[in-house]
């Protein structure tokens, strides 16, 4: 018995894609994981009355942050 295996042109296209946007996905990843850093770094770097000012504490940074303060 013979098995013949037929492969369009669109199942070859999509394995190079669906790489480019697990690439893309993984840059975007890296992006937003700097920019938080940044924001860290940004806020850390403030005193105690500039927090104050903008309604935080700093044992609240980390989660500021992670909300997109």
């Amino acid at each position: 018995m013979n098995t013949a295996v037929l492969t369009s042109p669109i199942s070859r296209l999509a394995r190079p894609n669906r790489l480019l946007t697990a690439l893309a996905t993984f840059w975007e990843g890296i992006q937003e994981g700097r920019r938080l850093a940044a924001s860290y770094d940004r806020l850390t770097r403030l005193s105690n009355s500039e927090l104050a000012r903008l309604g935080l504490a700093r044992e609240e940074i980390p989660q500021a942050v992670a909300h997109g303060y």
